[in-house]
């Protein structure tokens, strides 16, 4: 017998980039150009907006949050007083949008990008040889000051970052390659030592969380489910969502609620014509670990 879900709210475009934080959860609204939150009892609310699609969202030690500004390219920095100012300019690592993060305890951040133009490859070649054939991309480290660097490269298409509690491991889903791959973090953010963590196929990750029992759930933007993966790829429980799954989060209370945010379709202008996307929750076992 599957989860008990249900829907915490509809009204987005396209939610990603979900974190946990002073009781609600906090999420990208792409079409929206809005970051906004919803608590439990579901009071959706816009935080802000920006001029630009929003995705990856962490904060600073000091409560500063930073913002990825896709088209952009950009590193956005809120500062906890609501100003608005450009923390890094991603332009000299990214091929193309940016996109998910996450940010580390001294805060810096992992920021990946789609490294081409996915929905027009998609529209041209299709889906089987899209994910067969297409370029790589990199990985940036933002330092706590702002200086960029490349964390990793070869990435097919890397998303979902997440860092282990122990601080000493970063894992992020590589989309178009169907694997969870794993690097040991080093002094000043650099990776080494890559490894696959788990093959995900036929699933595919988007957004990702750790677990405190050292597994991670994965959203699944090519079917209506979010998937438990165990370190070597044992499938551990499925959730069914009612729509393609793009992200994915723990959160509440105790850390055992599942927020799983669902859309109708990534493809950029389907998506912004209509407010199809959701938010679903389910009550699960483990609570969530680690920096997400």
């Amino acid at each position: 017998m599957g989860r008990t879900t249900r829907v915490l709210t509809g009204g987005i475009y396209f939610g990603e980039g979900p974190r946990w934080r002073d009781g609600r959860l906090w999420f990208s609204d792409f079409y929206a150009h809005a970051v906004k939150s919803v608590s439990l009892a579901g009071d959706l609310r816009t935080e802000f907006e920006i001029d630009d699609r929003p995705s990856g969202l962490g904060w600073q030690p000091d409560g500063s949050m930073l913002i990825v500004s896709m088209t952009r390219r950009q590193l956005l920095r809120r500062t906890p007083d609501g100003r608005i100012e450009v923390h890094a300019d991603l332009g000299e690592v990214a091929t193309f949008h940016c996109n998910d993060m996450v940010v580390d305890s001294a805060g810096g951040a992992y920021v990946g990008n789609f490294g081409f133009d996915l929905d027009a490859e998609i529209h041209a070649r299709g889906v089987p040889d899209v994910l067969a054939n297409h370029p790589t991309a990199k990985l940036a480290y933002v330092a706590p000051d702002g200086t960029v660097s490349v964390a990793a490269e070869d990435l097919h298409f890397p998303n979902g970052p997440v860092i282990t509690p122990d601080g000493k491991t970063l894992i992020l889903g590589e989309t178009l390659g169907g694997v969870l791959t794993a690097f040991d973090i080093g002094p000043g953010g650099a990776l080494s030592n890559r490894r696959v963590w788990a093959p995900t196929t036929p699933a595919i990750p988007d957004g990702i969380c750790l677990d405190a029992d050292g597994a991670i759930w994965i959203a699944n933007p090519v079917a209506p489910q979010c998937v438990r993966i165990a370190e070597g790829g044992k499938v551990l429980e499925v959730v069914e969502t009612d729509q393609p799954c793009f992200a994915c989060m723990l959160g509440g209370d105790d850390g055992k609620t599942l927020f799983m945010l669902t859309a109708a379709s990534s493809d950029h202008e389907a998506a912004a014509k209509s407010q199809t996307g959701k938010i679903l929750v389910a009550e699960v076992d483990s609570p969530r670990a680690g920096r997400p």
